[in-house]
């Protein structure tokens, strides 16, 4: 198994800690605004563990998926503040 695997997370290549969730390879590498409340203010994780929802992403063109509770995988496609 590699140490890291690369996913592309708004169009940008993204290096990341195998076996890590989603949810800290983003936190590692800056990014905290994950998606838009009904309003249009930025929103990010409260939780960490799956309760929330605050964190959800699109992941591979599937939306609402928890960022906490996903694992990263190679290649991934990640989109935030949708």
């Amino acid at each position: 198994m590699p140490d890291t695997v690369k996913l592309s997370v708004d169009g940008k290549l993204l290096v990341a800690e195998a076996g890590t969730s989603l949810l800290a390879a983003l936190w590692n590498a800056g990014v905290v605004a994950l998606r838009r409340s009904a309003t249009g203010e930025s929103r990010g994780p409260l939780c960490g563990m799956g309760t929330c929802f605050e964190c959800r992403v699109t992941v591979d063109g599937v939306p609402h998926r928890r960022s906490c509770v996903e694992p990263v995988r190679e290649g991934m496609q990640v989109q935030t503040l949708g």
